[in-house]
């Protein structure tokens, strides 16, 4: 960091602090922010943004992936696929790509300007499984704590780095047939590495110890009667505090299961129907989850999370049909639940009774998962156009801010900037 930087950061931290919040929340350490929900608590970050206007920096990235960057004091940290021989080809009846040979690294990067400080090569694999054109085989996004760093890559291996250096301090595998490539994103609690394998050979939730790589617990999903392709899917979990104990919610193929964290006992499940696929990631608000069901015809569901076993008939809220996503995930605030289509449809729905509020056409694909902050929700489309929108029952667009190059990693949010990734590059977006 330059010293012309750290009176910015000092100011910005005090602010913080003096609003009450910890410090897991002034950075992003997870998919999805430090609530795993989308929103962000940061200030002063920029509505408007080009090539040419409140970029403060912009980096080439030294190989692919569509994992989020993760965000912790200074730093921050990207995972990638440095690739070879890479085609576009159709197999069967999906848009996939192929590779002679990948290999899966950890960036760490300074914040301040973009620098690489550090490059680590985790995995070498020749003729990995192919992957789908929308994904990567670096999709799952790291986690990030104070000394630590867990980067995961689905079937081709997990991995426990010092954060600060790089080195390796463990690694493990956990096969699984992903069909179109690994997707869930692995989250941290207390001592444990919380990892989701919904395969079309395998359904499960697995925690590791998070210094060792040892797996603690390990937990079968509902029984799927399907076909192979219609077991997959690829939902990060969401972590809750609610009626006095914590909850791991993780919708899956047919059914969304809340589990103990700590020992991974189900507390309750819910049959959502057939479907399967799912990128999308909960939200909860108000007592209740709200998920999307995934292929082939997706809906957006809000069950109540005060159940216990089989809830499917008790808890259910409601159930919107509405141009819902497979791939983006939902943000909440206050009464409304916002979300977008995958091709670019954006709906505003009260929470309680699933009532839509409004729809607007974005006018591309949306697959990368919209963010909140400062009462504004940002929707990034993949062609690198991001609409700008006011929070709230009436549709107000803000702005419309367009990059080069596609989108689809969710960006993170911290201390006035996004940091937002493309295909090809990393940007950090703050006021000049």
């Amino acid at each position: 960091m330059t010293f012309a930087m750290r009176p910015f950061i000092s100011a910005a931290f005090v602010a913080f602090v003096a609003s009450g919040l910890t410090a897991t929340e002034l950075n992003w350490p997870q998919f999805r922010g430090p609530r795993g929900d989308g929103s962000s608590p940061a200030k002063d970050v920029p509505a408007i943004w080009s090539e040419t206007n409140n970029i403060v920096w912009k980096v080439s990235t030294p190989g692919r992936g569509r994992s989020s960057p993760v965000v912790l004091g200074d730093h921050l940290w990207l995972t990638l696929a440095v690739e070879k021989g890479t085609r576009r080809e159709r197999i069967g009846p999906d848009d996939m790509q192929t590779t002679e040979h990948i290999t899966l690294e950890a960036v760490c990067l300074d914040r301040a300007d973009g620098k690489i400080l550090w490059r680590t090569k985790l995995f070498e694999v020749e003729k990995p499984d192919p992957v789908h054109w929308f994904n990567s085989w670096a999709t799952p996004t790291p986690v990030v704590e104070p000394g630590r760093l867990y980067c995961d890559f689905g079937t081709y291996g997990t991995a426990g780095l010092d954060a600060k250096t790089g080195k390796i301090l463990w690694k493990t595998r956990l096969p699984l047939d992903h069909q179109v490539g690994p997707g869930s994103s692995p989250v941290v609690y207390e001592n444990l590495l919380v990892l989701v394998r919904d395969g079309r050979d395998a359904q499960y939730v697995t925690a590791l110890d998070k210094h060792s790589g040892k797996e603690i617990w390990k937990t079968e999903r509902p029984p799927i009667n399907a076909s192979p392709n219609a077991r997959k899917s690829f939902v990060t979990p969401l972590l809750v505090s609610t009626g006095g104990r914590t909850q791991l919610i993780s919708p899956g193929p047919h059914w969304v299961v809340s589990y103990e964290p700590s020992t991974g006992k189900e507390i309750w499940r819910a049959r959502h129907g057939n479907g399967f696929s799912i990128g999308s990631c909960p939200v909860f608000g108000d007592g209740k989850a709200f998920f999307s069901t995934g292929c082939m015809k997706p809906e957006l569901w809000a069950i109540r999370a005060d159940g216990e076993g089989d809830v499917t008939t008790t808890h259910a809220v409601w159930r919107s049909t509405k141009q819902v996503p497979v791939m983006s995930s939902p943000v909440l605030l206050g009464d409304e639940l916002y979300w977008i289509s995958d091709d670019g449809i954006a709906n505003c729905a009260d929470i309680d009774s699933g009532e839509v509020h409004w729809q607007e056409r974005m006018n591309q694909q949306h697959l990368a998962s919209p963010l909140l902050v400062e009462g504004r929700i940002c929707l990034f489309g993949m062609s690198g156009k991001t609409t700008v929108i006011k929070a709230g029952n009436q549709f107000e667009k803000l702005a419309e801010n367009f990059l080069e190059g596609n989108v689809v990693a969710t960006p993170a949010i911290v201390d006035g900037t996004i940091f937002l990734r493309t295909d090809s590059h990393l940007y950090r977006i703050g006021r000049e």
